[in-house]
């Protein structure tokens, strides 16, 4: 039979930690739940343990060191990750974990976007951000993917084993969608329910530090993945730029046979070679991001074969 392991990142969850336990356990009763307790100065570990999940400890802090622990330590069929805030209801990680045991799915995310999330969430600026990030990811990629922040997803075992986890906080989830776009990967997504935080309950996200971080991780991927495209946006912007200095100093000289504005026209010079150094960039790094594509297939080809023995 397939397996299944319920992935639970947690932090000072202590007030919902129970009950999503709970939930999954009456909705996914075949699953195994491993609470990933990231250093809480409160009961949530002991509370988890008592609960009957399996606990294990992750002393790095930050969701992206946690995520990087449970990848690596779980053996299962399908894995599917949840916020311990009791803001996703269990049932809807059924459809997921379905999508993924199919193989209609490497990556099945549960959409709160396309569902109740603006209804529930009352922090502005949390909701502006996510569609902020989603617009970015989407026309970077050209992908239609509704909800990029979601803490509810479901992966499958070449996904999870072939990851590499970069990101250190909050911004792992940003960067599991465009590993999944830029290598990819089969992704399903599925509109759930979203619930606020119940009372008592306290978001560990900083709007505008985290968001930073977010920002920050695309712009950071997008030259690490297109790397062709960044550099020539890059070198299309400051070549506009040089001739903007170069044309005015080019008219004047049909005009009078003189160069007076000699400054401008070392800075347009120095810009046009910038801008070629930058494109070259971009062309010779896109070659090596080609060559890692082919690693990585053959990597997922490695691992396929070895979850196939492990089967038998």
């Amino acid at each position: 039979m397939s397996r299944t392991a319920i992935l639970i990142p947690c932090y000072n969850e202590e007030c919902t930690i129970a009950k999503v336990i709970s939930d999954f356990q009456q909705d996914m009763p075949w699953a195994d739940i491993y609470v990933y307790d990231n250093n809480s100065t409160d009961n949530t570990a002991q509370i988890a343990k008592d609960c009957g999940a399996i606990v294990r400890h992750e002393y790095k802090q930050g969701k992206g060191n946690v995520v990087r622990s449970m990848f690596r330590d779980i053996e299962a069929d399908c894995y599917i990750m949840v916020d311990g805030d009791d803001t996703y209801p269990s049932h809807n990680a059924i459809a997921l974990e379905r999508a993924v045991l199919d193989g209609r799915a490497d990556m099945a995310i549960g959409d709160r976007l396309s569902s109740t999330y603006f209804e529930e969430n009352n922090r502005r600026f949390h909701n502006a951000g996510n569609m902020l990030v989603r617009d970015m990811i989407n026309m970077i990629y050209g992908s239609k993917v509704h909800d990029i922040m979601t803490g509810l997803r479901a992966f499958s075992y070449d996904f999870v084993k072939s990851f590499p986890v970069l990101s250190k906080g909050f911004e792992i989830e940003t960067e599991m969608t465009v590993f999944a776009l830029d290598n990819n990967f089969k992704i399903y997504e599925e509109p759930i329910d979203y619930r606020d935080r119940p009372e008592g309950s306290v978001s560990k996200l900083n709007t505008y530090k985290d968001g930073i971080r977010v920002i920050k991780t695309i712009l950071s991927l997008f030259k690490d993945t297109k790397p062709l495209l960044f550099f020539s946006s890059v070198a299309a912007v400051v070549m506009v730029l040089a001739l903007a200095l170069f044309v005015p100093v080019l008219i004047e000289f049909f005009d009078t046979g003189l160069v007076p504005r000699m400054p401008s026209l070392m800075v347009s010079v120095g810009l046009m070679i910038f801008s070629l150094m930058s494109f070259n960039s971009g062309v010779t790094l896109s070659v090596l991001k080609r060559q890692e594509r082919q690693e990585v297939e053959r990597h997922l080809t490695t691992i396929r074969m070895m979850n196939n023995m492990r089967d038998r």
